[in-house]
């Protein structure tokens, strides 16, 4: 399998196409960060569970998605903002809200990875990870 440079933008691409396909669960390397993202999805509510399944030396991250009742998805977008090539940073005035705080914000900050409304409240900035909505 070939190396992937932006493992945060494949997850958040895998996660976009099983929803899209309306997939129950989706499969992908497993890392802290990731573990993290996955936590801040569960808390909002846009997946139903995540787990780590052991196989081995590689363990994997299972996502569980969450559907309504006509099997649409809960998540409406996912969008990777800072980059490898072009980090994104804010302080903790300058997080932005989206969709007029429908949506949540993924935020990296020297207390971990949190949302944006966590981030605001502890007066923290940080990374701008991604955008859910």
């Amino acid at each position: 399998m070939a190396a992937i440079s932006d493992p945060i933008a494949d997850m958040l691409t895998r996660i976009r196409n099983a929803n899209k396909a309306r997939i129950d669960f989706v499969d992908m390397p497993n890392s802290k960060m990731k573990r993290e993202i996955a936590k801040i999805l569960l808390e909002k509510g846009f997946i139903k569970n995540f787990e780590v399944t052991d196989e081995s030396s590689n363990s994997n991250l299972r996502v569980h998605l969450k559907f309504d009742r006509n099997k649409k998805g809960i998540i409406k977008g996912i969008k990777r903002i800072s980059k490898p090539g072009l980090r994104i940073y804010a302080k903790n005035s300058e997080i932005p809200r989206v969709l007029g705080g429908l949506g949540t914000v993924v935020v990296s900050t020297s207390k971990g990875i949190i949302a944006g409304d966590e981030a605001k409240k502890s007066g923290l900035g940080g990374e701008i990870i991604c955008y859910i909505w």
